[in-house]
């Protein structure tokens, strides 16, 4: 028995049923938050210790074991990518008490980002195919739920946007699993993996990929299905915009880092060669969005979508430093770009708006906040010697190798770009002097505001983790290392699921 392997899932799910209990009490849903959250992190870096001790933590659930029951498994990216939960959902909740307006609280917020946190674990530490779909199900279903809290037409626009798609991406990714099941007779993973390499007939295995790469693709807002993203992402409350730009577009990532290393590696130059330019299009597309956008959160959500593709490319490649890249740019990423929504949200606490044209000065009153911005700001455009230089010299030096010399422009020239809209938020937003008829009451200290510190807390601690990783890399390095290692040789984990294999 490795209980560690279960509880970043039971942490949240029971912090959730706690909070309904409570409902009627605000301070004590607080509470539960922050208390939920911290456990969650304590239980996620419990279960990467272990990994990295263990190599692969397996708990057969109802002691049945694997394939004929569900089994929840952890090999070193899914307890990096816990871990990583973690660190989000403490920042999240705390930064949520701060800048949740009470009437939300009242409609169930904290319980939904339990039940997200629950789903996002769910997603990332399952073991069976069929359960990944039901951990999706619950992730959509408290995304939904979120982004339509406060009944805002614009809002309501960007959700049924959001549902629609992923609604679509649902029933793509359950046909599959029925096609997939029908082939193999098995619904765990590894032995999925280990059957479908007895295959013959490697076309339905190519019919089966692509099923499994669109649906996964518009989890992750790739090309070309991400339209759903930068619609919906900049309509909730910053907390729930800074959590989904952290987290859910990466459980789409880690479905497809899952699955094309462990079961999809029958017919590499086909799937992954795919994997490919839709990585390169993605960028583009991501970058060429956020260059034409003068709203700070919607900048913000066309570079996830060219940021994912970089991480599309560590898989795409398909080498050993390509895939280490690939892990440490996620590692990077979801801090980084977490804080970035977390700024912006202090931004307009300061000035009452997301439009670049109607914010301006905040360097010249507030140094820290700007200072604050420029840390995971540079480090999304990748500049030395903060984490994201790294994340991308990596993968660029992948491309480099493995002579994939159009791909490799490609990720340069939107490092170029990336760097001009975080050249553009920091001229319109801290540089300029502020417009004319904005209210700076609060940008000039004229009224006091108690919530800015609690907000200034997570972004912070973030921060540092940026600098870290950057000025202190070697053990991130090592780390996603030994992952990448893990991807490399699958039957590691089948054995450690199945048990060994004749």
């Amino acid at each position: 028995m490795s209980p560690e392997v279960v509880l970043p899932i039971l942490i949240p799910l029971l912090a959730a049923a706690l909070s309904v209990m409570c409902w009627r009490s605000t301070k004590a849903q607080r509470v539960i938050a922050v208390i939920g959250t911290g456990a969650l992190l304590l239980a996620s870096i419990w279960l990467l210790n272990t990994t990295r001790a263990e190599g692969y933590v397996v708990m057969h659930m109802g002691n049945w074991v694997a394939p004929f029951g569900i089994t929840i498994v952890a090999d070193l990216l899914s307890a990096i990518m816990v871990v990583l939960t973690g660190i989000i959902a403490v920042s999240i909740a705390l930064y949520s008490l701060a800048s949740t307006p009470e009437r939300h609280e009242k409609f169930g917020y904290y319980p939904l980002m339990h039940l997200l946190l629950a789903g996002v674990a769910g997603s990332f530490l399952t073991g069976d195919i069929f359960n990944l779909f039901v951990w999706f199900e619950v992730m959509l279903l408290a995304s939904f739920a979120l982004l339509t809290l406060g009944g805002e037409r614009a809002q309501m626009e960007g959700a049924i946007k959001y549902v629609t798609l992923n609604l679509f991406s649902s029933a793509v990714f359950l046909s599959a699993v029925g096609l997939l099941y029908g082939t193999v007779g098995t619904l765990n993973m590894a032995d999925i993996g280990y059957k479908l390499s007895q295959v013959e007939h490697q076309g339905i295995v190519n019919v089966l990929a692509m099923m499994f790469m669109v649906s996964f693709g518009i989890k992750a807002a790739a090309f070309p299905l991400f339209f759903w993203l930068p619609a919906s992402y900049h309509t909730p409350l910053v907390a729930v915009s800074a959590l989904f730009a952290g987290l859910l577009t990466k459980v789409g990532v880690y479905a497809l880092y899952r699955v094309f290393t462990l079961i999809f590696i029958g017919d590499v130059e086909f799937t992954h060669n795919i994997l490919l330019w839709a990585a390169a299009l993605t960028m583009v597309t991501g970058v060429l969005g956020a260059a034409a956008q003068f709203e700070f959160r919607r900048i913000l959500s066309f570079h996830i979508v060219s940021q994912i593709g970089y991480m599309m490319l560590g898989l795409a490649l398909f080498t050993p430093l390509a895939l280490v890249g690939g892990v440490f740019y996620i590692m990077h990423h979801i801090i980084v770009k977490t804080n970035l929504f977390l700024v912006s949200g202090l931004v307009y606490r300061l000035l009452g708006s997301y439009d670049l044209k109607k914010l301006g000065g905040v360097y010249r009153e507030r140094p820290m906040i700007a200072l604050l911005f420029l840390v995971p700001a540079l480090s999304l455009a990748g500049l030395p010697p903060l984490s994201g230089f790294f994340a991308k010299f990596i993968v660029i030096r992948a491309g480099v190798e493995a002579g994939s010399w159009v791909v490799t422009a490609v990720a340069l020239f939107v490092g170029l770009l990336t760097l001009y809209s975080m050249i553009k938020i920091w001229a319109e937003v801290f540089w300029k002097a502020t417009p004319e008829g904005v209210n700076t009451d609060k940008l000039t200290g004229k009224t006091t505001d108690s919530g800015l510190w609690l907000m200034l807390v997570p972004i912070i601690g973030l921060a540092v983790c940026t600098l870290f990783i950057g000025l202190n890399g070697q053990p991130i390095y090592e780390l996603a290392i030994a992952s990448a290692d893990q991807l490399l040789n699958p039957m590691g984990y089948i054995e450690a699921v199945l048990g060994e294999r004749p």
